[in-house]
């Protein structure tokens, strides 16, 4: 088989870069390990930037987050029984959308599939040959059955469990990792939301998110032990030590129900350097991983999803190798001010296991200069909506 772009990896960076590439007339192939419902059951956060937002109207894939997206405005920040708003429309000049990445990919898929767009699932034991050559191809398995992939470019979107970034020699590549020392328990519930805002709690017993997926489906996670399973935590008991955590007014508004979903998430920051080798490109959690804390991971995927689709329709369309040349550099840029912004607003937020009261200390001034310092605000406003690509 032949194609212009293999994009290893049918989650929404994959779909997004594949259904970018349709528009221009490029063609693609995705492959991915496990099955469409298996990639549409993934729950994830859906705050998006105005980035993404632009991108998905770019691919003609726009119309339903439009009408069935929540626009926000601003989010709410809590240090014990205080509470204070940041705007993001007044201090940043636009807002984010709260859109579910799960709808986001069936928004995808949908569009892809209508366009006859060419998808391989159950892929198995994929590599890459010939990535530092013009003629990179793509082998794998599908259900015991070596196929080859012949292709210009390769897009590695396939994760952080991947082979894309292992592909990279170890002598080229360049790993940088921080490993918090807690995780996030997330509960999904059909409950209306408690606020129609995002509240980031920090509180004596540990951090608190209050997110929500639509009017009658919440999203809440609570700092917790890497110790932890969610077998630990029963539904009464997440309720509760989330009620303590957040301010009382806002915990007795809380509608509480039984979870639909209930995980635990690991926190980390990574970044691999280079992006680029040859002709294989990573993309998203292939390159570099954020902590949840300000939605950062799928918008920062977005951001290296902007700069290969522009490389390629460059190359493609003016024969100019510049954006491919550039694409490691201009997509690192971004991202490590993006990691900068999630490892500060967790660093605010949570309670770390090792904090002195001199942190704690700093961490309540630190929280109470963004509350009362109007340049803080506008730079929490800007990284949080999104940096420009």
């Amino acid at each position: 088989m032949r194609t212009q772009v293999a994009i290893i990896g049918g989650g929404p960076s994959g779909l997004l870069l594949s259904q970018l590439l349709h528009v221009r007339g490029i063609d693609s192939v995705v492959l991915e390990r496990k099955t469409r419902d298996y990639v549409l059951g993934r729950i994830r956060a859906g705050v998006l930037e105005q980035g993404l937002v632009d991108l998905m109207q770019e691919a003609g894939v726009g119309a339903r987050m439009t009408s069935h997206g929540y626009v926000h405005d601003g989010a709410l920040i809590s240090h014990g029984e205080e509470i204070f708003r940041i705007d993001f429309a007044r201090r940043a000049g636009k807002p984010v959308i709260v859109y579910g990445q799960t709808e986001l990919t069936r928004d995808l898929y949908e569009a892809r599939e209508k366009s006859g767009g060419r998808f391989e699932f159950h892929v198995e034991k994929v590599r890459v040959e010939g990535a530092d050559s013009e003629t990179p191809t793509v082998i794998y398995e599908v259900g015991g059955e070596e196929r080859r992939l012949d292709c210009d470019f390769v897009a590695g979107c396939d994760g952080f469990h991947g082979v894309s970034r292992n592909t990279i020699p170890a002598g080229v590549r360049r790993e940088y990792e921080k490993v918090y020392p807690f995780g996030w328990l997330g509960v999904l519930s059909e409950t209306p939301p408690v606020n129609h805002e995002l509240i980031y709690a920090n509180s004596e017993r540990g951090f608190a998110l209050c997110s929500m997926r639509n009017e009658n489906l919440s999203r809440y996670y609570i700092q917790c032990s890497l110790s932890d399973s969610p077998a630990d935590w029963t539904d009464h008991n997440f309720w509760d030590e989330l009620k303590r955590r957040i301010p009382a007014e806002q915990a007795e508004r809380l509608v509480t129900g039984p979870s639909i979903e209930k995980s635990i998430a690991p926190l980390r920051s990574f970044v691999t350097e280079p992006m680029r080798w040859g002709r294989l490109f990573l993309c998203g959690d292939a390159a570099h991983i954020v902590p949840p804390t300000g939605a950062k991971g799928l918008n920062t995927a977005a951001s290296d999803v902007h700069y290969l689709y522009n490389a390629l329709r460059q190359f493609y369309e003016e024969r100019d190798e510049e954006g491919i040349d550039r694409y490691s550099e201009r997509a690192l840029a971004r991202v490590w001010k993006a990691e900068r912004f999630s490892w500060w607003f967790s660093s605010l937020m949570h309670r770390y296991p090792d904090q002195s009261e001199f942190d704690l200390k700093m961490q309540r001034a630190e929280v109470d200069f963004l509350r009362d310092n109007e340049a803080a605000q506008v730079a929490m406003a800007q990284n949080y909506v999104g940096l420009p690509y």
